[in-house]
């Protein structure tokens, strides 16, 4: 056990977000920058979408390792050296002077993020009381949700105001003061020896990778054909890794006992519905605001303002009440309040629709954003042993990406099918938004069956 003084445990937590919040930022901000990727770099619309899927690839990837990393040399310095790398890259990316260095670079900074992200978990787990870490979630959880909308709202201001490098350079200053914070508040926490499973290392990677980019590629160059088989061999490589790890006898990767643990379990698939549909609709939002409604990208990324303003709102406040109150209370209101602003939008949303309009669902789902996070998360990760906090940081984040991941390549390739269909953006937009709202509301089920008081997940033996 390493709990810290609270006021020390919340200036940890406080370093570490920095760097998170940049993190999840990266992962959208882009989203309103492809037409300067396309008129500035001379970029094909499938190396625009490599842009971002390169950063995803490169994040997803390796999370289940970088998880145990920091049990083994400790999340101080893994959570460091992934904000010097992804921090360098932004600047690199910033520099580019053609489309293949940006991608480049953009792979990079993707692997810095893999190294960062599981480790703000693992301390929470680790550095807080049991009865203070929903709170803590919820400052977690008022960034991860903030964070999803303030992408494409800085990202139009910058390249309104200035150019679409400064996307990429804005990172800078908060990479450094994050660092300097980072080294001087997260303590040194005790590390665990790990014996490394490297045949769990590589089928998870390369399952992982193939699942990825076959998803990824999917929407540019059909689902069909070579599309089929790397998914196909991608699913067949995770299958083989789960089989693997129930054989591994030393130390897995992924320990599966830790899904016995039915919250943890259920928290994993819940996530992964969050982060479906955060990924998955901002970028359409987006291009049926500047395409169809023809508003600048600062003007689309401040339709979010209600989104943000109200989910940074909610966010810390259900986290402080979660450590006191049924969290099933709050996941019911934050799901169904996602699910019906996604139903509202798919209703309402066409090419006659006035934005003013958009106002009510766009706010709605800035309640769902600020009640999903902390409580889910924090029901999750409660009760896991400390020596697996890291494993399971990684598990639950990586399962979090994927789901990203899917809801990006499921929903823009349904958006895409459906202004075929159509003939009309708007209609083809409105169309994509009842997947995502089908999505989380499975997850808000999920988290009804959760439940409380069950012993810790110990560690491997």
């Amino acid at each position: 056990m390493t709990v810290v003084p609270e006021r020390d445990a919340w200036k940890a937590l406080a370093a570490l977000v920095i760097g998170f919040f940049m993190i999840l930022v990266d992962q959208t901000i882009v989203a309103v920058a492809t037409d300067a990727f396309v008129t500035q770099l001379g970029a094909t619309t499938n190396q625009v979408i490599w842009v971002t899927s390169a950063y995803l690839l490169a994040y997803v990837v390796p999370l289940l390792f970088t998880g145990r990393l920091g049990d083994q040399i400790g999340p101080r310095t893994v959570a460091v050296a992934g904000l010097v790398l992804f921090t360098a890259a932004s600047l690199w990316c910033g520099l580019a002077t053609n489309v293949e260095m940006l991608i480049v670079a953009r792979v990079v900074q993707g692997f810095g993020a893999a190294l960062l992200t599981p480790q703000s978990l693992s301390v929470i787990t680790r550095v807080f009381r049991a009865e203070r870490r929903g709170a803590a979630m919820g400052a977690w959880g008022a960034v991860a949700g903030i964070a999803s909308v303030v992408g494409p709202v800085l990202g139009g201001v910058l390249i309104d105001a200035l150019d679409w490098r400064w996307i990429f350079f804005v990172n800078i200053p908060f990479g450094v003061v994050a660092v300097i914070l980072v080294w001087r508040w997260v303590p040194a926490l005790q590390t665990r020896a790990h014996s490394y499973d490297a045949v769990g290392i590589v089928l998870s990677a390369a399952g992982m990778f193939l699942l990825v980019f076959g998803i990824q590629q999917g929407e540019s160059h059909g689902w069909g054909g070579a599309t089929a088989g790397l998914i196909a061999a991608g699913v067949v490589g995770i299958a083989a890794f789960v089989w693997w790890q129930s054989r591994v006898r030393t130390e897995p990767l992924v320990p599966l006992r830790l899904f016995r643990d039915r919250n943890f379990s259920l928290g994993n698939f819940a996530v992964s519905s969050i982060g479906f549909v955060t990924a998955g609709t901002m970028v359409p939002l987006m291009f049926y605001l500047q395409v169809v409604k023809e508003l600048s990208p600062t003007s689309s990324g401040l339709m979010l303002l209600p989104m943000a303003m109200i989910a940074g709102i909610l966010a810390p406040v259900v986290g402080r009440l979660a450590d006191r109150i049924d969290p099933r209370w709050f996941t019911a209101v934050g799901y169904f309040s996602f699910s019906a602003s996604l139903l509202w939008l798919a209703l309402i949303m066409d090419s006659d629709t006035t934005v003013p309009a958009l106002f009510g669902p766009i706010a709605l789902m800035g309640v769902g954003n600020g009640c999903v996070w902390a409580p889910t998360s924090s029901t999750a990760m409660r009760r896991l042993d400390l020596e697996v906090a890291g494993a399971g940081s990684g598990v639950y984040n990586t399962t979090r990406q994927v789901g990203a991941v899917l809801g990006s390549a499921a929903i823009g390739a349904l958006m895409q099918a459906r202004i075929v269909a159509t003939g009309d953006i708007g209609l083809g937009v409105a169309d994509a938004m009842f997947l995502p709202a089908a999505v989380v509301l499975l997850g808000g089920l999920a988290t009804m069956a959760f439940r409380t008081g069950a012993h810790p997940v110990s560690a491997p033996r």
